[in-house]
């Protein structure tokens, strides 16, 4: 009976087995296991699927729940409330943890546990619709960010024998979008037992991931030999006078340029999410429902963000001032052509398009900064590149809810976003491709 009731046992509980085991093998691959990376990628995951749950838990009470006009008031509040004091507190996110580089791992398992608290506290602000919903979201949001600069300055740290950190990257951004794209359906079927629900399983991922910070290796709480970054291109910032503070300076022409052009594209994924997501509402694709159009949209831009990293992997750094002037330009092309055009097949293309240039400029942008900047300040040139980034990502979603809900309006808006950040960037971008860029001298 008991043989019986083992074999039973392990037949149960074999698909949850053999699917770890093959996440472990997949994320362990190429001596990502012996480095210490396979577990960066795993926390990276779970870090993922707790942010897509607290999304979905907001998105229905916030968004879904009232209508368009009313809905275009509340995320705007949310934006003000959140968004706002997020883009001031983002600057000094980075700084502050770059006081504190030997305790990376408790500083990731301490965002992890704030948002599995703020996530509780969400739970009963979504239940009752009370004020202290915005609060609660803007911890999230800070936590979540500290959380992400820290991660770029763990990567370099956990390279496995011949990866680059583009490679490293791209493996640890595919791990987080895949394990998004498997817990959103189950945040959604959470939500129909009830609005907390979501919140409840992010509450248990984050906890998870405050577990997993501490298994990292303690060689991600080592900063020896590690200096900081400053992101800009003068060479008058180079020598700082004695006794002044250096300010964003000094990574090279290619970086900045680079940056600037990835800004652009950032901020037309914040401006799509936004403006679409209402405009669908409105006027959804090919008559289909609202949550069915934006779901397409979604998936398209997914695939393509998911493809772009993989793309971008493939590529392993090659002539990355070329692939970012091509990207933005096939962006610009494709934003144009769904203006001049517009129609619901141009619109998911757009989506798709802007994920997978988006993904793939950023790994470029990653590889600029591998090749540029000098090792002594690289960890710390990728967390504050990431703070101005995310930063454009709130002006454009800004952007988005304020626009009529017009759509050839809306599209040629996105359009001239990015059009403007590849003009000012694509001269810069092309000379420094022809001329090589050489390593700029640490202060």
């Amino acid at each position: 009976m008991r043989r019986a009731g083992r074999a039973v046992g392990r037949a149960l509980g074999l698909p949850f087995t053999g699917t770890v085991k093959g996440i472990r093998k997949a994320t362990n691959a190429h001596g990502a296991g012996e480095s210490g990376l396979g577990k960066l990628i795993e926390l990276h995951g779970v870090n993922g699927a707790g942010d897509v749950m607290v999304t979905v838990a907001l998105a229905s009470t916030v968004f879904f729940s009232v209508p368009t006009d009313e809905a275009r008031g509340r995320v705007a509040l949310y934006l003000a409330i959140t968004m706002a004091p997020f883009t001031l507190l983002a600057p000094v996110i980075g700084p502050l943890l770059d006081r504190l580089p030997h305790g990376r791992r408790a500083a990731m398992a301490g965002a992890m546990l704030a948002r599995a608290l703020l996530a509780l506290a969400l739970s009963g602000a979504v239940a009752t619709g009370s004020i202290e919903l915005y609060p609660a979201a803007l911890g999230v949001l800070v936590a979540s960010k500290a959380y992400g600069v820290v991660r770029s300055a763990v990567v370099p740290r956990l390279l496995p024998p011949g990866f680059s950190l583009v490679k490293a990257n791209s493996r640890v951004t595919l791990g987080g979008l895949l394990a998004t794209g498997i817990a959103a359906p189950i945040g959604a079927g959470l939500h129909q037992i009830g609005p907390p629900w979501p919140l409840y399983g992010a509450c248990v991922l984050f906890l998870s991931g405050m577990v997993l910070s501490f298994t990292l290796p303690h060689k991600v709480d080592s900063a020896k030999g590690e200096r900081k970054a400053l992101l800009a291109a003068d060479e008058s910032h180079l020598h700082l006078p004695h006794g002044k503070k250096p300010g964003l300076r000094t990574v090279g022409t290619a970086v900045t340029h680079g940056l600037a052009a990835n800004a652009a594209l950032r901020c037309l994924s914040g401006f799509l999410i936004f403006f679409l997501a209402f405009l669908l509402r409105e006027e959804p694709l090919g008559g289909q429902s609202a949550a069915v159009s934006l779901g397409i949209v979604g998936v398209a831009a997914g695939t393509g963000n998911a493809l772009g990293t993989a793309v971008g992997a493939a590529l392993r750094a090659r002539a990355p001032e070329i692939i970012i002037v091509t990207v933005v330009a096939v962006v610009l092309t494709v934003a144009v052509a769904a203006t001049l055009l517009y129609g619901p097949i141009l619109i998911a293309c757009l989506g798709a398009v802007a994920g997978f240039g988006q993904a793939l400029a950023k790994l470029s942008l990653d590889a600029l900064l591998q090749r540029d900047v000098p090792e002594l300040v690289r960890t710390s040139a990728f967390a504050r590149s990431e703070t101005l980034l995310q930063m454009s990502w709130v002006i454009g979603g800004g952007i988005g809810i304020a626009l009529p809900l017009h759509g050839g309006l809306g599209l040629a808006v996105g359009a001239a976003i990015v059009g403007v950040g590849w003009l000012t960037t694509v001269r810069g971008l092309l000379a420094t491709a022809r001329r090589g860029t050489a390593h700029p001298r640490v202060t």
